[in-house]
């Protein structure tokens, strides 16, 4: 079964975008292969505010197929990606259940919150930035719903980035 990987970067204070919305804070980490990384999916999932950002500045979506959860936006307005504005678990049940590679949760922090609250998001891998922002978009939007978690990996790389993995528990596990 395919995985849902909640992968973000986020400062050391829990903010995925700066008070801007920018994200340039984000240093670079030369032996970070984001090649391997990007293979490793083949599905993207964004909210809106993440979907109009990146719309404006990627060049495409690295040809991976993306949803876009979005009450607002409407389908024949952007033909290149897949509007998803109601019944989210079924959809994304139906996608786990099918073949190929990981599902990456590419933001945001909403979305996040809505897919874990569904029991949809599988692991939750944030790349800790060394910086306090002090303010923006945060990884976990409050109220936030309480979510135990297995660290599953860490890597510290030169940069000062922490990159962080962990398995979401189920509810008969985290009762354990």
């Amino acid at each position: 079964m395919r995985k849902i990987r909640y992968q973000v970067a986020c400062s050391l204070d829990g903010y995925i975008a700066d008070v801007d919305g920018k994200t340039g804070w984000i240093v670079d980490e030369p032996s970070i292969d984001f090649g391997a990384l990007f293979d490793q999916f083949d599905t993207l999932l964004m909210g809106r505010l993440t979907y109009e950002g990146m719309a404006a500045t990627a060049d495409g979506f690295w040809g991976k197929a993306v949803y876009v959860f979005s009450k607002t936006l409407k389908q024949e307005d952007h033909p290149q990606v897949t509007i998803v504005s109601d019944n989210p678990q079924s959809m994304l049940n139906e996608m786990r259940s099918m073949s190929g590679k990981d599902i990456w949760l590419f933001g945001g922090g909403e979305l996040f919150q809505s897919l874990l609250a569904l029991g949809c998001v599988d692991t939750v891998e944030p790349a800790i930035i060394p910086i306090i922002l002090g303010g923006g978009r945060p990884l976990l939007p409050s109220p936030a719903i309480q979510q135990a978690l297995t660290l599953t990996s860490h890597r510290v790389f030169p940069s000062g980035i922490v990159w962080l993995e962990y398995t979401i528990r189920k509810s008969e596990e985290a009762n354990v």
